[in-house]
Order: C-alpha cells, then sequence, then structure tokens
C-alpha cells in the first residue's frame, strides 16, 4: 500500500526536453568541422551525402508503408535521413546562414515530433496514476468495510459477554438471598433450572 516515492533530479526531468536541440546542434557542428577539414565545395562529399540521405528516407519509406509497418524504425530512419542531410548542407555551404536556417528548421520538426510523443507518454502516465488512485481508494474502502465488520463482531462479542456475566451474577446473587428454595418455584410453577445450573449454585 506504502509505496516509495523517488523526487528525479531537475538534470533528468530537462534532459528529455534539450534532446532534439543537442542533436541537431551535434550535427550541425560535426558538419561545420568537416567543412572546415576540406569538404567545402567537394562534390563527391556532396553526392556521398546526398546517397545516404535518399538511402534512409527510403529505407524509412519502406519501414512505414502496410500494415507490418514499425513506426519506431521508420522514425529513427526518417531522423537519420533528416541528420545526413543537414550535415552535408553543414559541411559543403560557404557561410553560416544556410546551415543555420537549416538547423533551425530541423530543430523546429524535432520539437514538433517529440511534442507528439511527450504528450502520449503524459497521458499514459497520467491515466496510470488515475487508475492507480481509483485502486487505492477501492482497497481503502474495502479495509474500512473489513474493519468496521470485525469491529462489530467484537463488540458483539463483548456484549454477548458482558450479558452472560451479568447474567451468571444475577443467579449467584438470586441464590445467596434468605428465604431461597428452588423447590418452592417449582411447585409454583416456574421452570426448573438446568441440572448443570442447580449444580453451579
Amino acid at each position: 500500500m506504502n509505496e516509495t516515492i523517488l523526487a528525479r533530479h531537475w538534470l533528468a526531468l530537462a534532459a528529455p526536453k534539450a534532446a532534439p536541440a543537442v542533436a541537431t546542434s551535434t550535427v550541425l557542428i560535426l558538419g561545420r568541422i568537416w567543412n572546415a577539414n576540406g569538404a567545402q565545395h567537394s562534390l563527391g562529399n556532396a553526392a556521398l551525402m546526398v546517397v545516404l540521405a535518399a538511402g534512409a528516407a527510403t529505407a524509412g519509406a519502406f519501414a512505414s508503408a502496410g500494415r507490418a509497418g514499425d513506426p519506431l524504425i521508420a522514425g529513427t530512419a526518417f531522423a537519420t535521413s533528416g541528420a545526413l542531410a543537414l550535415a552535408g548542407v553543414a559541411g559543403y555551404s560557404d557561410g553560416m546562414p544556410l546551415p543555420l536556417l537549416l538547423w533551425a528548421v530541423a530543430t523546429s520538426v524535432a520539437y514538433g515530433i517529440a511534442a507528439r510523443y511527450w504528450r502520449t507518454d503524459r497521458r499514459d502516465h497520467t491515466a496510470h496514476e488515475r487508475h492507480t488512485t481509483v485502486r487505492r481508494e477501492e482497497h481503502a474502502h474495502v479495509e474500512r468495510v473489513e474493519a468496521l465488520r470485525a469491529g462489530a463482531q467484537i463488540e458483539s462479542a463483548r456484549a454477548g459477554a458482558a450479558y452472560a456475566e451479568q447474567l451468571a451474577t444475577a443467579l449467584i446473587t438470586r441464590a445467596a438471598l434468605p428465604g431461597y428454595d428452588p423447590a418452592q418455584l417449582t411447585r409454583a410453577g416456574l421452570p426448573e433450572l438446568p441440572a448443570t445450573e442447580r449444580k453451579s449454585l
């Protein structure tokens, strides 16, 4: 019933929110490093990146086609295709405006896609919390009912014990009265006490 509550560190909470920007920024930085090391205006390098990006996009299209498509593989393939295209542009182009523009577009698209998954995850988490709360309330209600029932049984047993004690006290007191004669009570038509009770008296 009592569950351990773990407080997550603020870095653990912020890391998923920063992941798209970190990923696109890493690709941009690597592309510019590649540019500084000879990829600028290199048609061979540009052609290689175009082929790789097109291949990743084609793989994503095949992975998402049909009923048996896997959205995780398709999303990974499309993200790889976009990263390769961004790296190719960042490595091939002269200045920073075009790579920065593509970086901003890629970051916006990444956050748009991630926001959808974050909403789904938050919705699932909220539904799980509600379900857990309802189950806890149901269990607490059952426990309260059982506690009331057990209390009523205990009180009933106590009342029965108190009644038996009072009856025994009354019988002892009656037997101790002066002039008490059980035979005279029997002759008067009163019911006779059971033999066990007469022996005890």
